[in-house]
């Protein structure tokens, strides 16, 4: 099943900063946004996500199967790496964590807590949550934050393992991450300012 944008509009505080997004994002595909910061990408993946209406057009495909990944991690620093894991496969109704260990190479801190861990470390139990989702389309902001050379090949390694098992992600990246992946650049999108005395100029 694709996911689909059509003519979507976009808003941060209630004022347009896309309009005229269209993309389609099927199954073992990859798309990348690009464009600078501060242009609305994070505010496109939070819409896509669900975290927030759209400001105009619509989203298909999407009820529940869309696992997202922000700029924080997402993890509960008292509880141990493994737990953590637990914890978000409990709540998506899966099970096994042992996968998600070895994509990421965190076998060996499974028992530390989780606020002990450098950030690339918790940037790494932050984006093995994915696995544990059982949820077919991820949704990733910036996802290498923190993360060494090392690490950023073994999370491209583990993108690619997902849409060979007929997965797709949607990724707001500025680095390359050598994938075979459909690049839209956002910095064309950008919304047109509000009319002078318009009704978003209450929201500037």
């Amino acid at each position: 099943m694709d996911l689909m944008a059509l003519d979507l509009s976009v808003a941060r505080t209630g004022v347009p900063v896309l309009q005229g997004v269209n993309f389609t994002l099927a199954p073992g595909f990859a798309l990348v946004l690009r464009g600078p910061n501060g242009i609305g990408k994070t505010t496109l993946l939070r819409t896509v996500a669900g975290l927030q209406p759209p400001y105009a057009g619509r989203i298909e495909g999407a009820e529940d199967r869309i696992a997202y990944a922000a700029h924080a991690d997402g993890i509960k620093p008292t509880l141990s790496v493994a737990e953590n894991l637990g914890f978000w496969a409990q709540v998506f109704g899966t099970s096994g964590i042992t996968p998600a260990l070895d994509a990421y190479g965190l076998h060996d801190l499974a028992d530390r807590a989780a606020g002990t861990l450098s950030a690339g470390q918790k940037r790494r139990l932050g984006l093995a949550r994915l696995l544990v989702t059982g949820r077919p389309v991820w949704v990733l902001d910036e996802p290498t934050v923190s993360l060494d050379v090392a690490s950023v090949a073994m999370f491209a390694d583990v993108v690619r393992a997902h849409l060979g098992q007929g997965g797709s992600a949607l990724i707001a990246t500025h680095i390359d991450l050598g994938l075979d992946a459909t690049i839209l650049d956002v910095g064309d999108l950008r919304a047109r300012p509000p009319a002078p005395g318009g009704p978003e100029e209450d929201f500037l």
